[in-house]
């Protein structure tokens, strides 16, 4: 019995030892996904994440990716320097591709779709055309927290015209006053996109955070002066 006994823990010990050494299965990991496939007839998608995407079997319009780069999206370097003209004319095309109007005919999914790409197009060319929202998104994909008014509240010199402007716009209406502010603006606007551009080019991210900030007092003071010429 005690040989028999010594035979069952045997194979065993031997067992385990098999199980051991044995490959183990890996957990898959984010490269092992199975290829997305097209909504409506199921063929596999060649990876096109963020971009207005046809499938080749059935030419059915897919869905847009969850966080698609807008640079990537409208065919730019990820650059604070853009080409306007290039931009404006990506933006027709795409949306010439994916407008809503070419998509009556067809499944109300798709219709959905093309809803989608086309506010989402119009969104990138948005915040890539203006240079504020354009430094702006360029810091969030860079990791750098968003540009807040407080980053330049030490510059006490610059604290100090933002009020004596808004002192100017809050005084009765006066045509050639706002004429005046409306120039200012725009030359500080302008200064600052050099020196954003110059401290991106440089890789200056923190710099170019402190004068975002700063575009975004003279972007909140072009909003009242535009308020202000409203005819009341």
């Amino acid at each position: 019995m005690q040989a028999a006994l010594r035979r069952s823990l045997g194979r065993a010990r031997r067992a385990l030892c098999a199980a051991e050494a044995a490959p183990r299965p890996r957990c898959a990991g984010p490269g092992s996904a199975p290829a997305p496939r097209c909504w409506s007839c199921g063929s596999p998608l060649p990876g096109a994440e963020g971009l207005p995407y046809f499938c080749p079997g059935c030419r059915a319009l897919q869905p847009p990716g969850p966080r698609p780069d807008l640079f990537r999206l409208m065919d730019c370097d990820r650059s604070f320097r853009i080409d306007a003209q290039q931009l404006q004319r990506r933006f027709r095309s795409l949306q010439r591709a994916v407008h809503p109007d070419r998509f009556g005919q067809r499944p109300p999914k798709e219709q959905h779709y093309s809803e989608q790409h086309s506010s989402l197009i119009n969104k990138a060319y948005q915040t890539l055309l203006n240079p504020l929202s354009r430094g702006l998104y360029l810091l969030e994909l860079n990791g750098v927290e968003p540009a807040q008014e407080t980053d330049c509240d030490a510059d006490s010199v610059f604290l100090m015209e933002i009020m004596e402007i808004n002192e100017k716009l809050a005084e009765p209406k006066n045509e050639d006053i706002l004429e005046e502010i409306e120039i200012l603006i725009k030359v500080k606007q302008e200064e600052l996109t050099k020196e954003v551009t110059a401290a991106f080019e440089r890789d200056d991210l923190q710099e170019a955070k402190k004068l975002l900030a700063k575009m975004k007092y003279f972007a909140n003071l072009e909003d009242k002066l535009k308020k202000k010429k409203i005819p009341s």
